[in-house]
């Protein structure tokens, strides 16, 4: 069973990358906007990938 710390660390990135995705897509005529989408997409993409390095790891 996952702690609730670690489901809220895992969470808030999540949500943040949500959130700027969301906020870029809106300013995608401007390059804040493009800026925004791509912190948002890497927030996601590096909380995925952190989740699964950990998993591999944890099974070695």
């Amino acid at each position: 069973m996952i702690s609730m710390s670690a489901f809220h660390a895992m969470l808030v990135p999540i949500i943040a990358g949500m959130i700027l995705l969301a906020i870029g897509f809106n300013f995608r005529d401007k390059n804040v906007g493009v800026f925004a989408m791509w912190i948002g997409m890497l927030l996601i993409l590096a909380t995925v990938v952190f989740k699964i390095l950990a998993k591999l790891n944890e099974s070695l």
